[in-house]
């Protein structure tokens, strides 16, 4: 069935009476469909310096899983975003997640590191599908306030799985050892299947024109020429991005140079999650008497005071505090910019949300994975974090500087045009 949206300037939209799913509803399928790629990141991390020892590896391959995940990831969406404006919301989930469950029982049977980065980038494939549909539902239903409200309530369900992931991720590995983590991907793949079959409804009518080449590239030339998209797409990289960067950065700072367990890593990270979660239910009490427009420089100069903080690194020996306190300011300024940035890059593309979705997600996974494997050629995790995560928040800040720039462009010729 056809979902309302306003309309934009970029493409026509339709109406309709009533949304096909309440806020609610699309809050929390969206929530579960977004963690799926985080927490299958977060599950695995405690387990790195482990499978180092387990396959009698390098740490640089085992890393390496980690950066074939985010590829896979990131170019992933690329496919799934436009394959469920053609196909629907519905069957392309539940095709990639599939994908997904195929790449974490290969991840459990991997006799050797080469099968498990087969493995790892299987499963980013699958995982892909999360991000992209998750958000394009949204757009689908609701933009404005209302769309930002929704993005925060994914934000604030989105918290509870990367905060719970490394605990459990590092509590299974003591007891049952690394293999068992990806039992409980398999589990996590299939709830996300039966949770699409009975309670995700439909949110588009399948186009197959859409399914050529040509209709592809159009879509996405359309988007990329958007530069509203462009600047609202470029503080998500950034701010969200760092996330996935420093990931592959803080299990080597924190265990090897300021010595945590696997069990105390993943407590650890609890930090960073609640100081995400303190900032989506301080940014939902404000939404009610403030436009979502209006805290977008909060959160950028919560993200400006955790890339200083981390810039700091480069001048300081490295203490749990020193790391994750600036990790957690960072963390609070992402939870305050994703839900507006989010919407407001999505709002001109109603017709072809899935693709104005996967190339938000392929810039910002694609952020993850190149700053990533940029700091794994520093061969010092604590010298990376201090440069890359501070310049990836810089960027963030001049996307964002960029947007109002092109927002008040748009404001002066609508007056003109009048």
């Amino acid at each position: 069935m056809s979902i309302p949206a306003e309309a934009s300037t970029t493409e026509q939209d339709q109406s309709v009476p009533s949304p096909a799913m309440s806020e609610r509803r699309v809050a929390l399928i969206g929530g579960l469909f977004v963690a799926i790629g985080p927490v299958s990141m977060a599950l695995y991390t405690p387990a790195m310096t482990e499978i180092v020892r387990a396959f009698g590896t390098s740490e640089g391959l085992v890393k390496l899983t980690l950066t074939l995940y985010f590829a896979g990831f990131a170019c992933a969406q690329l496919v799934a975003g436009p394959l469920s404006d053609a196909l629907g919301r519905r069957p392309v989930t539940l095709a990639f997640m599939a994908i997904y469950c195929a790449g974490s029982l290969l991840a459990l049977a991997a006799p050797g590191i080469e099968v498990l980065l087969l493995a790892r980038f299987i499963q980013g494939v699958g995982a892909s599908a999360g991000v992209a549909i998750s958000r394009a539902i949204v757009r689908d239903l609701f933009t404005g306030d209302r769309s930002s409200a929704i993005m925060n309530l994914i934000g604030i369900i989105l918290a509870i799985g990367p905060a719970t992931a490394p605990t459990i991720g590092g509590l299974t590995l003591a007891v049952a050892g690394w293999r068992m983590i990806f039992v409980l991907m398999v589990l996590i793949g299939l709830s996300v299947m039966l949770t699409t079959i009975f309670a995700l409804r439909e949110t588009v009518v399948p186009d197959h024109r859409k399914l050529s080449f040509r209709a592809l590239g159009r879509s996405y030339a359309d988007v990329l020429r958007n530069a509203r998209f462009l600047g609202a797409a470029g503080v998500v990289a950034g701010s969200i991005g760092a996330l996935y960067a420093q990931s592959t950065f803080l299990p080597f700072i924190l265990m090897d140079r300021v010595g945590l367990t696997p069990t105390q890593f993943g407590l650890g990270m609890l930090m960073q999650s609640g100081f995400f979660m303190a900032g989506s239910l301080a940014y939902r009490r404000l939404l009610r008497r403030y436009s979502a427009d209006l805290l977008l420089a909060p959160g950028l100069c919560f993200i400006a005071a955790g890339s200083a903080g981390t810039f700091c690194l480069l001048f300081w020996d490295a203490t749990f505090l020193r790391v994750m306190l600036p990790v957690g300011l960072y963390a609070v300024g992402i939870a305050f910019v994703m839900p507006s940035m989010s919407t407001a890059a999505l709002l001109p593309f109603p017709r072809s949300a899935g693709a104005a979705a996967a190339m938000m997600g392929f810039l910002q996974m694609g952020a993850g994975l190149i700053v990533g494997t940029i700091g794994a050629t520093f061969g010092n995790a604590q010298l990376a974090m201090g440069s890359l995560i501070p310049a990836m928040g810089l960027f963030a800040i001049l996307c964002a500087a960029y947007y109002r720039r092109t927002e008040q462009l748009d404001m002066l010729r609508a007056m003109h045009t009048r």
